[in-house]
């Protein structure tokens, strides 16, 4: 008897803290599913929305995160010439060494070289904002996404859904807002309900209507903006998400045809065989 009060308490606890860990669950509100061009067994990347979504990185982001695993030679996939990618690259410097006194020093970045980080270690970024170290930008397209549950997750086996992180990146950008009545939001923090790991979040609104001029009549629009450098993330982290899904798609289409061809064969071999 006491056995069984003693596991019935357990189950209590356990169910209590099940409770109040669903209550904690975030992101409160989840990514909504967006358009994306790169989406599906055919999508491709939009090269004028990476160049913008470029821009921006450069103009906005790179002030406080890092871009470390994009090399300047893979920006020829955006659409720049050799010439042009050469030229963006050297408007960076980059810590070199050592000289033949022993010493490091700086020089023009090259094409071969990787995008420098805004700072020296991960000390100093820290310090520069308020303690929290802004993420490396180069593969959170794919490290960032929410779970979609069941039975959404069985669909997206079907739909080859892989936008997970662009749906997040996007909702987060645009989803900055006053923190509702009885919702305790840290000093230093800002509240956004799409945030996937605590009601606020360290980094500021980033992105607002106008902050960057487009060269090709887009909308200068937060939601463009947010759209823009969803996608080129997407991209950052997954350069050969085309190849792949062409590859991807012949295979298959090698995978139906001989199991048409291995279904005649059957079929012909043992057709005179009685069973």
């Amino acid at each position: 008897m006491n056995t069984f009060i003693r596991t019935l308490a357990a189950l209590g606890v356990g169910l209590s803290l099940a409770g109040a860990a669903g209550a904690a669950e975030f992101p409160h509100e989840k990514p909504v599913e967006q358009n994306w061009s790169f989406a599906g067994p055919f999508g491709h990347y939009d090269k004028g929305q990476l160049q913008r979504g470029l821009k921006i990185y450069r103009e906005v982001c790179s002030s406080c995160h890092s871009l470390s695993r994009v090399a300047f030679r893979t920006l020829s996939d955006l659409g720049y010439d050799e010439g042009q990618v050469r030229a963006l690259a050297a408007e960076y410097e980059v810590e070199d060494g050592p000289n033949d006194d022993g010493d490091m020093f700086t020089r023009p970045a090259t094409p071969s070289d990787y995008f420098p980080a805004p700072f020296a270690n991960a000390q100093q970024a820290a310090a520069s904002n308020n303690g929290a170290v802004p993420p490396d930008l180069s593969l959170i397209a794919k490290a960032r996404a929410v779970e979609r549950g069941f039975p959404t997750f069985v669909f997206d086996i079907f739909t080859q859904y892989a936008e997970g992180g662009p749906d997040y990146i996007y909702s987060l950008l645009t989803g900055y807002e006053e923190a509702p009545e009885g919702v305790q939001v840290p000093e230093g923090t800002y509240y956004n309900p799409h945030f996937i790991a605590s009601n606020s979040l360290a980094m500021a609104q980033p992105l607002t209507d106008g902050q960057v001029t487009y060269d090709d009549g887009s909308p200068e629009t937060l939601d463009q903006y947010s759209r823009d450098i969803s996608a080129f993330l997407m991209w950052a982290a997954e350069p050969h998400l085309e190849a792949r899904k062409s590859t991807g798609f012949v295979v298959m289409v090698f995978l139906v045809l001989f199991a048409g061809l291995m279904f005649l064969t059957k079929r012909k071999v043992w057709k005179d065989i009685a069973h």
